[in-house]
């Protein structure tokens, strides 16, 4: 009985973790501006790439994006990494995307997933989601959630990925 309790332990954390392999799927997403971006392009411009998935309705998914706006203008000098903040707001509630942003005033590409597409490609539950992806387009690096603190734990990765390439 332990043995099959171990067991299904195990499968949970590789299914868990199977998200943080491979690359980015072909799909596209409209900006808050309209434009629509293939979300595999980032993983060919040679830097790296966090996404965050977020909602309107998510205070720690605000709180996460809002900190590491505190963070990013160093981020951008030091590591050249760049952020991709994505909604996954439906369609009822998208047109609450652009005046939350234009408020916060945000320096990050927005994209908004009203149908889950992204989502469902990636295979993850629920918001706060981070993904990184290193300078080859290699999803490394995932998480869920956020505590207060989580985004220095998301620094000392990008800091790790930008190092390789320097090597």
């Amino acid at each position: 009985m332990t043995n099959k309790i171990l067991l299904f332990v195990a499968l949970c954390f590789f299914s868990i973790g199977a998200v943080a392999q491979g690359t980015l799927p072909d799909v596209s997403l409209k900006s808050i501006d309209g434009e629509s971006i293939n979300i595999s392009d980032y993983g060919k411009d040679g830097k790296v790439t966090i996404f965050s998935f977020w909602a309107t309705w998510c205070s720690p998914c605000k709180k996460e994006l809002n900190n590491i706006a505190d963070m990013y203008e160093d981020w951008q000098a030091d590591y050249d990494v760049e952020l991709v903040a994505i909604s996954i707001d439906d369609q009822r509630n998208a047109t609450k995307i652009k005046p939350y942003v234009n408020g916060q005033g945000w320096d990050y590409t927005v994209l908004m997933d009203v149908n889950e597409d992204l989502k469902r490609a990636l295979n993850f539950q629920t918001v706060p989601f981070t993904l990184v992806v290193n300078k080859k387009g290699e999803i490394v690096y995932q998480h869920t959630g956020y505590v207060e603190g989580d985004e220095y734990e998301l620094e000392d990765k990008i800091k790790e990925l930008a190092e390789e390439g320097e090597e």
